[in-house]
C-alpha cells in the first residue's frame, strides 16, 4: 500500500507508436491537431494532468515525430517491436518507468485528442501502488488506464497484440475503480480518415 502520510508519485505513460493502418501508413503521432502534432498534445494533457515523469513511447515513424514535435521534459522510448500491436508498447513503457520509482502510471493514448488534462487529473487521483482505475464515458470504459506499480509486471505479461492491459483488467474488476469522465473530455478516437475531420487543422491547414 501507499504510505498516505505523502503523495504517491504518478507517472504518465503515453503509447504513441502505432503506423496508422486504417490511415494509410500515416502515424497518428504525427497528424495535427491545432498546429501541432497529436503527440504533443497528449504528452502536454499528461503532464498538466499532474503526472511526471511522462515516459512517450514512440514506433513508427520515430525519428520524424522526434523532429517534429516538442516532447520537452518527457522521457523517449522507441519501440522497435511496435508492428505487433499496442500490448508491445505497453511493455516497452512500463518496463521503461520501472527504473523511475513512480507508485502508479496513467496511460493515455495518442489518438485521442478529445481527452485532456481534466480527465488525466480525475484518473489521476485514484493513485496508489495497488490501485487499478479506468476512466468510463456515460458508463463506456476506455481511457485514462491508471496501473499501480504493483500490477505493472502481471500487466507487462499479459499485454499481447493490441489488447494493452484490457484482459488484466477485465480479470479483475471487482478491484478497478471506474471514474466517470464524460462531463470533461470525450474520448473518440482518431482511426479512419473519415475521423480526421475532427480534428482541429490549426492556423496552418489539414491534418
Amino acid at each position: 500500500m501507499t504510505d498516505r502520510s505523502t503523495q504517491p508519485t504518478v507517472a504518465g505513460l503515453l503509447l504513441a507508436a502505432g503506423g496508422g493502418r486504417r490511415l494509410g501508413g500515416r502515424p497518428k503521432a504525427l497528424l495535427t491537431h491545432a498546429g501541432r502534432p497529436l503527440v504533443e498534445h497528449a504528452a502536454h494533457a499528461l503532464r498538466a494532468g499532474g503526472c511526471g515523469p511522462v515516459h512517450v513511447v514512440l514506433g513508427a515513424a520515430a525519428d520524424q515525430v522526434r523532429a517534429a514535435a516538442d516532447l520537452t521534459g518527457c522521457a523517449v522510448v522507441v519501440n522497435d517491436d511496435w508492428p505487433q500491436g499496442m500490448g508491445s508498447s505497453l511493455r516497452a513503457g512500463l518496463e521503461s518507468l520501472a527504473a523511475t520509482g513512480a507508485d502508479a502510471a496513467v496511460v493515455c493514448l495518442v489518438d485521442q485528442p478529445g481527452v485532456g488534462a481534466a480527465a488525466v487529473g480525475r484518473v489521476r487521483a485514484a493513485a496508489a501502488r495497488d490501485a487499478l482505475a479506468m476512466a468510463v464515458y456515460a458508463g463506456v470504459r476506455g481511457h485514462p488506464v491508471l496501473l499501480g506499480a504493483d500490477h505493472w509486471r502481471a500487466v507487462a505479461a499479459s499485454a499481447v497484440g493490441d489488447r494493452g492491459a484490457r484482459a488484466y483488467l477485465a480479470a479483475r474488476a471487482a478491484e478497478l475503480r471506474l471514474v466517470e469522465c464524460g462531463d470533461v473530455a470525450d474520448a473518440y478516437d482518431i482511426d479512419t480518415p473519415g475521423d480526421l475531420a475532427r480534428l482541429d487543422p490549426g492556423p496552418d491547414g489539414g491534418p
